[in-house]
């Protein structure tokens, strides 16, 4: 797994179409915005489907986890990015690790808001710039 972190002043998003693997969404998650985020850009690899069934989720979290505490914030918007790799895991189950992520984001007491997976979306950030503002990972469960 590939992650892009950025911790930015706000993250919004709108949907404007679906993809052939795209995940079906509500129509209240066709936009969505979040202030103060830790943007976790994350592109799921094939590799990460040959682990243990919850590990790439454990992983992320606590990649996650450390990063957040590192800058001080709650607010985490995971947002699928496939553009990170050219290896990428299948849509079920990329789907099934970031809904995973989610659920043990908020166990932990973060606020989060998970971008919907492969759509085309209009999206717009303002990265706060400073020394811990963008960090890249590669995450191996």
């Amino acid at each position: 797994m590939k992650a892009l972190f950025i911790h930015a002043d706000y993250l919004s998003y709108k949907v404007k179409e679906k993809t052939p693997s795209a995940e079906e969404i509500e129509g209240s998650r066709k936009n969505g915005s979040m202030d103060e985020p830790l943007i976790a850009l994350i592109s799921i690899e094939s590799g990460d489907e040959r682990s243990e069934a919850e590990k790439p989720a454990e992983t992320t979290v606590e990649t996650i986890s450390d990063v957040s505490s590192k800058i001080g914030v709650k607010n985490i918007a995971l947002f699928p990015f496939a553009h990170l790799s050219e290896d990428l895991a299948s849509p079920d189950f990329a789907v099934s690790v970031l809904k995973e992520t989610e659920s043990k984001l908020k166990e932990e007491g973060f606020n989060t808001l998970r971008v919907p997976f492969a759509w085309y979306k209009e999206f717009e950030l303002k990265s706060k710039g400073h020394p811990l503002s963008v960090l890249s990972r590669t995450l191996a469960p």
